[in-house]
């Protein structure tokens, strides 16, 4: 096969998928939980006296040197539309005689669906692992710039000054979140399929439930209350929370990336030789992995959409939509863990510049304060008039150049309200900071610890 997605090419794949989640979804990872689920089967079905123990043997001690045949696999299932009877019957002539026990009462969903939750388990265990990895990178970040005054910025303006350890803190308290959610999906998500062709077990009459109940403690996955062939919620939410988590990681994104502007020059992502120079311009320092993860997060919330209309499937077997589920959840995972590697690449190395920040801080000399002159004066003015007033100062100081407390000063209506002092006082942007530290501190302390 001639790669044709990003994803899998030799030029981008490494930079979209971590290679760890590449080894869990890759198609052979996938034809292993297959055979997984093939030889569980058979085991329980044995335990309870279904197929002889002899047969079970046989198919165990096959299955150790089978090698699928690709070739032939790939031709059959063209024309089959589904992988599983080719795969039987290379396992069952393998296994001679005891082949003819394989695949005993299953359908061929249960053999997929099954081995998709077994791919989704290991990459939940990944996807968990990559977002604590994030967690610690910007609680790090918190800590250490949690007195670190900035501007806040709101509609690309500058509002009130905040501190980036708030920042940090802020956006670390979605993925505090996310790991709750990943957390309680998973008893929801790693369920057996096993109920046979139209969901009901009939082809084992009375042994149905218990072969389910013991396939499931086989693989230790947990059982679903009735067949879940048609009912598709648990995996869509599997990929809503990816899609979430990769949301959330374009929101960083984006604020780096506007930060690692020329003209803020706040942050910038780690140094290494010739990472997002230009062909032409050698003074660029691009946003590389921002653009990565906003690249990911875009087309993972595509693959969400694909997952909500999979979930509109016809009586009990679908005639399409279970196909969107087969690119969906790989492409999901990849792309999220390509993100997510991304992202702990940049927050854990990330250059901040705090002499960038104050000067930022101190453009509008004094403007982004204003609310803190507006506030002092209420009580003695009234709220509306002591906001007209100080909006009058902030309008004379932008056409004059002056600074806020120059104009201040000069405003007679203040000379008996405030003092040169107080107005220096107000006026320091590092002095209204609010209570942003007490909040990075409060975040921190409240982490779950999942």
């Amino acid at each position: 096969m001639i790669p044709l997605s990003p994803i899998d090419s030799p030029l981008f794949g490494n930079t979209f998928v971590d290679t760890r989640m590449r080894k869990i979804f890759n198609f052979r990872a996938y034809l292993e939980c297959c055979i997984k689920v093939e030889e569980a089967l058979a085991k329980v079905q044995a335990d309870l006296g279904i197929i002889p123990q002899s047969a079970y043997k046989g198919i165990a001690e096959s299955i150790k040197n089978f090698q699928v045949d690709t070739d032939e696999l790939q031709e059959k299932t063209a024309i089959v539309g589904y992988p599983i009877l080719p795969l039987v019957e290379q396992l069952a002539a393998n296994a001679g005689e005891s082949g003819h026990y394989l695949h005993w009462g299953a359908t061929t969903q249960d053999i997929m669906d099954t081995a998709t939750v077994l791919q989704i388990r290991d990459g939940l265990e990944l996807i968990e692992t990559q977002v604590k990895k994030v967690n610690h990178a910007l609680v790090t970040l918190a800590k250490k710039y949690r007195d670190t005054p900035m501007a806040g910025r709101t509609h690309l303006q500058q509002a009130l000054p905040i501190t980036f350890g708030y920042k940090a803190a802020v956006w670390l308290s979605s993925f505090e979140r996310h790991l709750k959610r990943l957390h309680e999906l998973k008893p929801r998500v790693l369920v057996v399929q096993f109920s046979g062709a139209s969901g009901t077990l009939a082809s084992l009459g009375k042994n149905g439930l218990s072969v389910q109940n013991a396939l499931a403690k086989r693989l230790n996955l947990g059982v679903s209350s009735i067949t879940w062939h048609s009912i598709r919620d648990c995996l869509a939410e599997t990929v809503q929370i990816l899609a979430l988590i990769c949301a959330s990681l374009a929101k960083i994104s984006i604020d780096i990336s506007l930060m690692m502007t020329t003209e803020m020059a706040e942050v910038a992502e780690p140094f290494v030789e010739h990472r997002g120079s230009s062909s032409t311009m050698p003074q660029k320092r691009n946003p590389i992995s921002c653009e990565l993860i906003i690249a990911a997060s875009k087309m993972v919330r595509e693959k969400a959409a694909l997952m909500l209309d999979g979930m509109a499937v016809d009586f009990e077997r679908a005639t399409g939509p279970w196909h969107l589920e087969w690119i969906a959840i790989p492409e999901s995972f990849a792309l999220t863990s390509g993100a997510l590697s991304q992202a702990a690449f940049m927050l854990g190395g990330l250059e901040v510049h705090p002499e960038k920040m104050k000067a930022n801080l101190d453009l509008t000399q004094g403007l982004i304060v204003s609310e803190a002159v507006m506030m002092a004066l209420a009580p003695q003015l009234g709220r509306q008039a002591a906001h007209d007033l100080v909006y009058d100062a902030c309008r004379q100081a932008l056409e004059s150049g002056d600074s806020l407390a120059q104009v201040l000063a000069n405003t007679p209506q203040l000379n008996s309200v405030l003092d040169t002092k107080k107005i220096a006082s107000l006026t320091d942007p590092s002095g209204y900071l609010g209570s942003a530290k007490e909040m990075v501190d409060r975040m921190i302390n409240q982490r779950t610890g999942l």
